[in-house]
C-alpha cells in the first residue's frame, strides 16, 4: 500500500509563532555587529556568485564590493581583529576577481 505524504505549511513545520516576550528577548540579545557580520558574509557570497561565469553580473558584483569596502571598517573594534582581516582579505580577493572578469570582457 503506497504511503500518503502529508503536506504541511511552513508555519506548521516550524511550530507556533513566538510570543511578544520571546521576540523582545531575542532582540535584546541581538547585536548590530552580529547582524553586520551576517550581512557581510551574505554579500560576499553573492559577489562571488555574481562573478562566476555562468551567473556573471558585474554591476551587482561591483555593488557588493563597494558595500564591503564601506561596511568592513565600521566593524573594526566591534568584532575580533581576525574577523575584520578576513573580510578585508575577502574584499581584496573579490576586487581581483572583478578586475579579471572585466579584463575578459564577458559581462
Amino acid at each position: 500500500m503506497p504511503s500518503r505524504s502529508v503536506s504541511r505549511s511552513v508555519a506548521e513545520e516550524t511550530g507556533p509563532e513566538p510570543s511578544e516576550e520571546q521576540l523582545a528577548a531575542a532582540l535584546e540579545q541581538l547585536k548590530v555587529s552580529d547582524l553586520l557580520v551576517h550581512s557581510l558574509s551574505t554579500i560576499s557570497s553573492l559577489a562571488y556568485h555574481r562573478l562566476a561565469e555562468e551567473h556573471r553580473d558585474l554591476e551587482q558584483a561591483r555593488l557588493a564590493i563597494d558595500a564591503l569596502r564601506a561596511l568592513v571598517p565600521v566593524l573594526r573594534g566591534s568584532v575580533p581583529d581576525e574577523l575584520t582581516r578576513d573580510f578585508e582579505q575577502v574584499t581584496a580577493n573579490l576586487q581581483l576577481a572583478y578586475a579579471d572578469a572585466v579584463g575578459t570582457g564577458t559581462a
